[in-house]
C-alpha cells in the first residue's frame, strides 16, 4: 500500500466538480479513490439481495425499482470515485435522485389498495426532483409510519439515525480535510484507512437506506394484511 499521497493515476487529471479528501491513487494505480470507491459495496450487495428477495415474494414491483435503484446509487458512486471523471459524477448524482423519488412514492403508497398505480404522484415526483425536500419527506413520512405501527418505530429510529452519523461524519470529512489528511501521513496505511469519513458516509447512509426499504415493506406488507418476518439471512436483513 502507498503512502498517503495525491499521485497520477490510470484515469488521468480528475475532470469532476467535486473532490473528495481521499489521496488520490493512493492505494491503486487504477483506482483513484480507493476507500471511497470500495465502501459502495453497501450500496450494490445487500440491495441485490433484496431485490431478490422481493421478486421471489411476489412483492410490488415498486420496491423492486427501490432496490434497483439503491444498486444504481452504488454503481455510479463506485465509477465516479474511481475515475473522478465529469460522466461519472452525473452516474453518481442522478441516481441518488431518482431513488429519492422512488422512496417517497413507496412511502406515499403504503396505504393504498394493492396494484394501483398513482400516476398524478409519479408525475409529480418525477418532473420536480427537489431531492433534498424529498429527503426530508421520506424521512417524516417514515416517523408517521412508525407512529401508525409502533413496534416499527426502532426500525424507523434506527434508519433516521445511521443517516444522521452518515451526514455527520460526511461534514467533518469536509470541514477537517487538511488535518485529516496531515493525520494520515503520521499513521500506518490501515489506520489510516478508518479515517475515511466519507467512505464511512456510503457505509451509513447505504445502510440506513436499506432499512428505509426494510420499514416501507414492512408497513405496506402488514397493511396488506401479510404477516411479515424481518430476518437476517445470509448476513442480510429482509422481509419475507
Amino acid at each position: 500500500m502507498a503512502p498517503a499521497a495525491d499521485r497520477q493515476g490510470y484515469w488521468g487529471p480528475p475532470t469532476s466538480t467535486l473532490e473528495w479528501c481521499e489521496e488520490k491513487y493512493a492505494v491503486s494505480f487504477h483506482i483513484a479513490e480507493f476507500w471511497n470507491t470500495v465502501s459502495n459495496l453497501i450500496f450494490i450487495l445487500p440491495p441485490i439481495y433484496g431485490a431478490i428477495q422481493t421478486y421471489k415474494d411476489g412483492l410490488e414491483k415498486r420496491y423492486l425499482a427501490a432496490y434497483l435503484c439503491l444498486t444504481a446509487v452504488g454503481l455510479g458512486s463506485w465509477c465516479f470515485h474511481m475515475t473522478l471523471k465529469y460522466e461519472m459524477q452525473l452516474l453518481d448524482e442522478l441516481p441518488m435522485i431518482y431513488s429519492c423519488c422512488v422512496f417517497v412514492y413507496c412511502l406515499y403508497e403504503c396505504f393504498k389498495y394493492k396494484n394501483t398505480v398513482n400516476y398524478p404522484l409519479l408525475f409529480l415526483i418525477f418532473t420536480c426532483r427537489w431531492y433534498l425536500i424529498l429527503l426530508y419527506l421520506s424521512l417524516s413520512l417514515s416517523l408517521s409510519l412508525s407512529r401508525v405501527y409502533p413496534w416499527l418505530r426502532g426500525l424507523g429510529y434506527t434508519s433516521l439515525t445511521v443517516f444522521l452519523m452518515g451526514f455527520f461524519l460526511w461534514n467533518v470529512d469536509n470541514i477537517f480535510c487538511d488535518k485529516l489528511r496531515a493525520l494520515r501521513e503520521k499513521m500506518p496505511p490501515v489506520v489510516g484507512a478508518v479515517t475515511q469519513f466519507h467512505a464511512w458516509w456510503h457505509i451509513l447512509t447505504g445502510l440506513g437506506s436499506y432499512l428505509h426499504i426494510l420499514l416501507s415493506l414492512y408497513t405496506r406488507t402488514l397493511f396488506l394484511k401479510h404477516r411479515p418476518k424481518v430476518k437476517v439471512s445470509n448476513q442480510f436483513f429482509c422481509v419475507h
